[in-house]
């Protein structure tokens, strides 16, 4: 067998061009023999076309076809965010400059740990980490893997406050409609349990948030939430940063999901009150259509990173950042990291704030779309109104068993992939439109999709 071929230098793309074809091809070839927007069958029927597929995980031999044959196979056995019935989760189609800019990532291969292993690449880091704080209304961001990590890095930064500044630890107080995450990573840091604040009309209720701060010794942090999970609802902001302010509480805003507001025109209005925050997670592998991951986590006070500074003589030794060497090793929570800001800083630069923008209204304007489809459809029920671009719906006098069942049949069917949220002790179909290339008739058929399985009868 030759040796095999490198990916980068002066050979590399000479050696990727082929193998770029057989990807290609077995993208193509893969998507169309699912022939829907996930495969049918269900856990059993995937596993076992995987299992065929790549047989003996390690041979003694080669294969030179198992590029094609685990790419087809993949493809044949994905959830398709960009097909028009898959709209469950935040889990958007990728744009194809972002995808191109990702194999320039992968094959340069900089890690972010040490400048002499990403000149450039840490170069561009500053420049657009700092670009989109400052569209957030603050001051520095670090890369992150997405908003679990972003969460767990902001509580990580109120924790090290609150032990310089009050010498004791900081608690955590977060509405009942906020991520999973934020809990999880107040106990991996070992802090007090939170506090959970009622949060009955699915956003964070202000009063009380008062009526807590009030009563709870300090320091406190809240984390608000800007894009639930659940409806993607909004919370009142101002509101909980005036609270903030009166009671001396540090304020984190969870803003995976909205961020991506901030770059239209007619929507940014719904984020007031974001630049009131401490720290902002951001994640525009959501309302970013960026290939996972890209997540974001800005802060106000850049000395509040100071806490994550870290000494490797190998990495950041004294003399070569004194000799003005970069210091990336203080920049995140990991060590070998890849460079994710390429990807977002070819979308920024070549669709500009107002292309993006657009995506996000287009999206948005989707989401009014089906709602009001639901709205004035006699089978169904309408949770509310979108606040961004999710919408809740159920089938009309159904018990939460069949809502279940009817969300379960048309996945392992193949037919439409719909998320499930539990608000007013009931259970609802989620919609999550991050496809801006949808159309009406992509949105009544994913309805009819519904309807027709609800009443029990085989999709048309």
């Amino acid at each position: 067998m030759s040796t095999p071929s490198l990916a980068s230098g002066p050979q590399g793309p000479h050696a990727l061009r082929p193998l770029l074809h057989t990807v290609l091809d077995a993208l193509h070839d893969g998507t169309l023999a699912r022939g829907g927007p996930l495969p049918a069958g269900g856990p059993h029927t995937v596993t076992t076309r995987i299992r065929d597929a790549i047989g003996d995980v390690l041979p003694d031999e080669g294969d030179p076809d198992a590029l094609r044959r685990l790419v087809h196979t993949l493809a044949e056995g994905s959830a398709d965010p960009a097909h028009p019935h898959c709209a469950a989760h935040l889990h958007c189609p990728p744009l194809a400059v972002a995808t191109a800019a990702d194999l320039a990532a992968a094959t340069l291969n900089p890690s972010l740990d040490s400048w002499d292993q990403a000149p450039a690449a840490s170069a561009l880091e500053a420049l657009v980490t700092q670009a989109l704080a400052h569209q957030a209304g603050a001051t520095d961001a670090l890369v992150t893997t997405g908003g679990t990590e972003a969460n767990h890095l902001a509580l990580l930064l109120a924790r090290e406050s609150a032990r310089t500044t009050h010498g004791t630890d900081i608690r955590l107080l977060h509405g009942a409609n906020a991520h999973h995450s934020l809990p999880r990573a107040a106990w991996l840091l070992g802090l007090p349990d939170p506090v959970v604040v009622p949060a009955p009309a699915g956003t964070l209720d202000p009063a009380a948030l008062d009526d807590a701060l009030t009563t709870l010794p300090g320091p406190l942090l809240v984390a608000a939430t800007a894009g639930t999970t659940d409806a993607g609802l909004i919370d009142p902001l101002p509101e909980i940063a005036a609270r903030c302010r009166a009671h001396g509480a540090r304020l984190h805003i969870d803003a995976a999901y909205g961020a991506g507001l901030l770059f239209s025109d007619r929507h940014r209005p719904k984020l007031a009150g974001l630049d009131a925050a401490h720290t902002i997670t951001l994640d525009l592998h959501k309302l970013g259509w960026q290939p996972i991951a890209a997540g974001l986590l800005a802060v106000t006070h850049p000395g509040d990173l100071t806490a994550l500074d870290q000494h490797a003589d190998y990495l950041n030794a004294d003399d070569d950042t004194e000799a003005g060497l970069p210091d990336l090793l203080s920049r995140s929570l990991r060590t070998s990291r890849r460079p994710d800001i390429l990807k977002i800083a070819v979308t920024l630069k070549t669709l500009g704030r107002t292309g993006l923008g657009t995506l996000v209204d287009q999206v948005c304007e989707h989401a009014h779309t089906l709602a009001a489809l639901v709205h004035d459809h006699p089978g169904f029920d309408l949770y509310d109104r979108p606040t961004i671009s999710t919408v809740l719906f159920r089938p009309r006098d159904a018990t939460d068993d069949a809502v279940a069942a009817v969300r379960r049949h048309l996945l392992t069917g193949g037919h439409a992939v719909l998320g499930r949220a539990r608000l007013d002790d009931r259970l609802w179909l989620k919609a999550t439109l991050l496809n801006p290339h949808l159309r009406p008739e992509d949105l009544t058929g994913l309805l009819r999709l519904v309807e027709t399985h609800a009443e029990g009868n085989t999709p048309r």
